[in-house]
Protein backbone atom coordinates (compact mmCIF):
# COMPACT_ATOMS: atom_id res chain seq x y z
CA UNK A 1 0.00 0.00 0.00
CA UNK A 2 2.85 2.40 0.82
CA UNK A 3 4.41 1.77 -2.58
CA UNK A 4 1.12 2.62 -4.28
CA UNK A 5 0.83 5.87 -2.33
CA UNK A 6 4.46 6.74 -3.13
CA UNK A 7 3.87 6.08 -6.84
CA UNK A 8 0.71 8.21 -6.84
CA UNK A 9 2.54 11.04 -5.07
CA UNK A 10 5.34 10.90 -7.64
CA UNK A 11 2.82 10.95 -10.50
CA UNK A 12 1.12 13.99 -8.98
CA UNK A 13 4.49 15.78 -8.67
CA UNK A 14 5.30 15.02 -12.31
CA UNK A 15 1.90 16.38 -13.38
CA UNK A 16 2.45 19.58 -11.40
CA UNK A 17 5.90 20.04 -12.94
CA UNK A 18 4.62 19.43 -16.46
CA UNK A 19 1.73 21.84 -16.01
CA UNK A 20 4.22 24.53 -15.06
CA UNK A 21 5.99 24.03 -18.39
CA UNK A 22 2.96 24.74 -20.58
CA UNK A 23 3.53 27.77 -22.80
CA UNK A 24 1.07 30.65 -22.87
CA UNK A 25 0.81 33.82 -24.91
CA UNK A 26 1.72 37.20 -23.53
CA UNK A 27 -1.03 39.81 -23.50
CA UNK A 28 0.40 41.50 -26.60
CA UNK A 29 0.13 38.27 -28.61
CA UNK A 30 3.83 37.37 -28.73
CA UNK A 31 4.86 33.76 -28.63
CA UNK A 32 6.74 33.05 -25.41
CA UNK A 33 10.04 31.17 -25.06
CA UNK A 34 12.17 31.01 -28.16
CA UNK A 35 13.50 27.54 -27.32
CA UNK A 36 10.29 25.54 -27.03
CA UNK A 37 6.98 25.05 -28.77
CA UNK A 38 3.96 27.13 -27.78
CA UNK A 39 0.60 25.40 -28.30
CA UNK A 40 -2.27 27.70 -29.29
CA UNK A 41 -5.96 27.21 -29.95
CA UNK A 42 -8.22 24.26 -30.45
CA UNK A 43 -9.80 22.73 -33.50
CA UNK A 44 -9.70 19.89 -35.97
CA UNK A 45 -6.68 21.15 -37.95
CA UNK A 46 -3.11 21.50 -36.68
CA UNK A 47 -0.03 23.10 -38.20
CA UNK A 48 3.36 24.33 -37.09
CA UNK A 49 4.23 28.01 -37.29
CA UNK A 50 7.65 29.62 -36.90
CA UNK A 51 8.83 33.21 -36.83
CA UNK A 52 12.43 34.06 -37.73
CA UNK A 53 13.12 37.63 -36.61
CA UNK A 54 15.71 40.12 -37.88
CA UNK A 55 18.36 38.63 -35.55
CA UNK A 56 17.72 35.10 -36.83
CA UNK A 57 15.97 34.00 -33.62
CA UNK A 58 13.20 31.45 -34.09
CA UNK A 59 9.96 31.29 -32.13
CA UNK A 60 7.73 28.25 -32.72
CA UNK A 61 4.08 27.44 -32.21
CA UNK A 62 1.72 24.56 -32.80
CA UNK A 63 -1.56 26.04 -34.01
CA UNK A 64 -4.90 24.24 -33.63
CA UNK A 65 -7.85 25.71 -35.53
CA UNK A 66 -11.01 25.17 -37.52
CA UNK A 67 -10.06 27.93 -39.99
CA UNK A 68 -9.61 27.11 -43.67
CA UNK A 69 -6.48 29.17 -44.38
CA UNK A 70 -3.19 29.81 -42.60
CA UNK A 71 -3.89 33.55 -42.70
CA UNK A 72 -7.26 33.16 -40.99
CA UNK A 73 -5.71 31.06 -38.23
CA UNK A 74 -2.82 33.47 -37.64
CA UNK A 75 -5.21 36.43 -37.59
CA UNK A 76 -7.44 34.54 -35.16
CA UNK A 77 -4.49 34.26 -32.74
CA UNK A 78 -3.34 37.85 -33.48
CA UNK A 79 0.03 36.58 -34.73
CA UNK A 80 -0.09 38.66 -37.92
CA UNK A 81 -1.43 42.06 -38.93
CA UNK A 82 -1.19 44.21 -42.00
CA UNK A 83 -2.97 46.04 -44.76
CA UNK A 84 -5.84 44.30 -46.49
CA UNK A 85 -6.44 44.99 -50.16
CA UNK A 86 -8.14 43.32 -53.11
CA UNK A 87 -4.96 41.19 -53.47
CA UNK A 88 -5.06 39.91 -49.90
CA UNK A 89 -3.23 40.90 -46.75
CA UNK A 90 0.17 42.59 -46.93
CA UNK A 91 1.66 41.32 -43.67
CA UNK A 92 3.64 44.01 -41.87
CA UNK A 93 3.53 42.72 -38.31
CA UNK A 94 4.36 39.17 -37.22
CA UNK A 95 4.34 38.10 -33.59
CA UNK A 96 4.43 41.73 -32.47
CA UNK A 97 7.34 42.84 -34.70
CA UNK A 98 6.60 45.31 -37.49
CA UNK A 99 8.71 45.53 -40.65
CA UNK A 100 8.02 48.08 -43.38
CA UNK A 101 10.03 47.79 -46.57
CA UNK A 102 9.57 51.46 -47.45
CA UNK A 103 10.99 52.53 -44.07
CA UNK A 104 13.66 49.96 -43.18
CA UNK A 105 14.16 47.87 -46.32
CA UNK A 106 12.93 44.72 -44.55
CA UNK A 107 9.77 42.69 -45.00
CA UNK A 108 8.11 39.49 -43.82
CA UNK A 109 8.48 36.61 -46.29
CA UNK A 110 5.99 33.74 -46.07
CA UNK A 111 7.30 30.16 -46.37
CA UNK A 112 5.56 26.82 -46.77
CA UNK A 113 7.94 24.27 -45.34
CA UNK A 114 11.39 25.42 -46.49
CA UNK A 115 10.10 26.95 -49.75
CA UNK A 116 9.25 30.58 -50.40
CA UNK A 117 5.45 30.57 -50.79
CA UNK A 118 3.92 31.16 -54.20
CA UNK A 119 0.58 32.03 -52.56
CA UNK A 120 -0.32 34.64 -49.99
CA UNK A 121 -0.86 33.58 -46.40
CA UNK A 122 -4.57 34.35 -46.65
CA UNK A 123 -4.94 32.17 -49.77
CA UNK A 124 -2.92 29.21 -48.43
CA UNK A 125 -5.19 26.40 -47.31
CA UNK A 126 -4.09 24.63 -44.14
CA UNK A 127 -2.54 21.23 -44.69
CA UNK A 128 -2.83 19.29 -41.45
CA UNK A 129 0.61 18.80 -39.86
CA UNK A 130 2.39 21.12 -42.30
CA UNK A 131 4.93 23.82 -41.37
CA UNK A 132 4.57 27.50 -42.25
CA UNK A 133 6.78 30.42 -41.30
CA UNK A 134 7.44 34.10 -41.66
CA UNK A 135 11.04 35.20 -42.02
CA UNK A 136 12.40 38.72 -41.78
CA UNK A 137 14.18 39.46 -45.06
CA UNK A 138 15.65 42.43 -46.85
Amino acid sequence: MRKLIAVLCMLMMVCVLLCGCVEEMEEDGKILNRDSLTVLGSGEKMFYFSVFDTDGNERKAEIHTDCETVGEALLEHELIAGEISEYGIYVKTVDGTTLDYTEDGKYWAFYIGQEYAMTGVDFTEIEDGASYSFRAES
